[in-house]
């Protein structure tokens, strides 16, 4: 228990034989371009959304909401804590220092769960909105996305900043195309999006409890879940301990606008609640429009599920990279994960995502949201934790953006975490609760006996407390 409170002591790069650190190549713009293609708006909004319409019908819109008001406070931990803790570990680097090695190694574990899943399963999409032109296996194209993103993230940062912000501009083009044709196709009014009104198998309309909005604020949070790429980058932004906060809270901000209007207006424009609980949103483009422009929406959207295949392949090599720089591993892995390669970027770290989340495309993931929901709670959990101690010992001085409303914000937002936890489908909590064992159990048996040597955070030295 002593491990999960005791801050760890951080170490700050020196010298020549001290840990690699990433080349700061990327401002607030380029940052904010990667961390919102991560945050993948179109993606999300053709692909996980219409889950979340299946179950909750016209509460979509009301579920994501709220999901993104919890996301503020989530946003408020993340920009002090990387400001504080400015490291290519993210979560784990954060909670490591402010919260003891266990409970930084939990939460790597979640965020490597996150990260490591959903590229693969997203990119298998990819062929559903291909298919106005051609038709291909699902899993065979997303294979061949994965690979394409990996060879992508070998590049400069500063290139994929360029490469993401192009893709990004097509699909907040398609978004917006969708919100306008759904207002402009409206079939009820503004009401309709608290009216908590869902069809069940037989087409007949159900009423949606709050209990349901509470069990689907898991899969809510994780809509907007990738504002959280701007602290895997932080060792790469200039001016961290002011740009990381910028890059969080806009990403945020411009990620909801960019989900939560085309949800309203596709609630408002679907033909009837069949349809709409159906949540085929080509569908109802072509209906609204015609072809062409459904074609070009699909597209538009294939094309931003390639951009978040390249950026969380970008994302989750940094978190490889960063995890072997601080010893987590046997020392050949830590060894190779951390080499980089010609254009600075980890290249082995890359590697490691991109050829796994190729495989995963022919796994079964029907489990996917329900263990990725579950996972994305506990970790934003254990950062309001960390958030809850980032103000004592020698961080309490530290230079850093300081939220607004502390303690208040993250006991609260411990608590109501807490509660979406217990509110979770028992399969998803048993699949994450397995995992977490299992990490617990590599912890306990190898990590905390090589404690001197082994998962030892780093600080890049110009960030590092003094």
């Amino acid at each position: 228990m002593t491990d999960t409170l005791r801050p760890v002591e951080t170490a700050a790069v020196e010298a020549s034989d001290s840990p690699k650190t990433l080349k700061r190549s990327i401002g607030v713009v380029g940052g904010t371009l990667l961390t919102l293609s991560c945050v993948t708006p179109a993606s999300t909004l053709f692909v996980v959304v219409p889950d979340l319409f299946g179950s909750l019908g016209t509460a979509t819109a009301l579920t994501i909401a709220i999901g993104s008001l919890l996301c503020i406070a989530v946003a408020f931990c993340y920009s002090e804590l990387g400001t504080l803790i400015p490291s290519a570990g993210g979560e784990y680097a954060m909670v490591s220092t402010l919260a003891g090695r266990l409970a930084g190694w939990l939460v790597f574990v979640l965020s490597l769960l996150v990260v490591m899943i959903v590229p693969p399963v997203i990119a298998m999409g990819t062929a559903d909105y291909l298919a106005p032109i051609v038709h291909l296996d699902p899993a065979m194209t997303g294979a061949g996305v994965m690979l394409l993103a990996t060879l992508a993230g070998l590049l400069d940062l500063r290139a994929n900043a360029w490469i993401t912000g192009i893709f990004l501009v097509l699909e907040v083009i398609a978004a917006g195309v969708v919100a306008v044709l759904g207002f402009s196709h409206s079939q009820r009014g503004i009401g309709s999006l608290t009216s908590m009104q869902v069809a069940d198998t037989g087409g007949h309309t159900t009423t949606v409890t709050a209990m349901l909005v509470v069990s689907g604020l898991a899969i809510a949070l994780f809509v907007t879940q990738g504002f959280s790429t701007a602290v895997y980058l932080s060792e790469e932004l200039e001016h961290p301990r002011r740009n990381v906060a910028r890059t969080v809270l806009a990403t945020l901000a411009i990620s909801t606008v960019i989900i939560l209007v085309p949800v309203a207006a596709i609630t408002m424009g679907a033909t009837d609640l069949k349809a709409l609980t159906g949540g085929d949103i080509s569908s109802m483009v072509t209906a609204w429009s015609n072809s062409a422009v459904g074609t070009f929406v699909s597209l538009c959207v294939a094309l931003a599920i390639i951009n978040a295949g390249i950026v969380m392949v970008i994302q989750n090599s940094r978190v490889l990279f960063a995890s072997a720089r601080d010893k987590a591993w046997p020392a050949p892995v830590n060894s190779a994960l951390s080499r980089l390669g010609r254009f600075g970027s980890p290249w082995v770290a890359t590697l490691a995502v991109g050829v796994p989340g190729a495989l995963l495309c022919f796994v079964n993931l029907d489990t996917l949201y329900g263990v990725t929901g579950v996972s994305v709670t506990g970790m934003y959990l254990l950062v309001a934790v960390a958030a809850l101690l980032s103000r004592r010992g020698q961080h309490k001085h530290t230079p850093a953006w300081r939220m607004p409303l502390w303690p208040a914000m993250p006991v609260l937002l411990i608590a109501v975490l807490a509660y979406i936890l217990t509110q979770q489908e028992t399969t998803y909590l048993l699949w994450t609760g397995g995992i977490t064992a299992a990490a617990t159990l590599y912890w306990a048996l190898y990590l905390r006996p090589r404690k001197e040597t082994h998962w030892v955070v780093s600080i890049p030295e110009d960030v590092a407390p003094r």
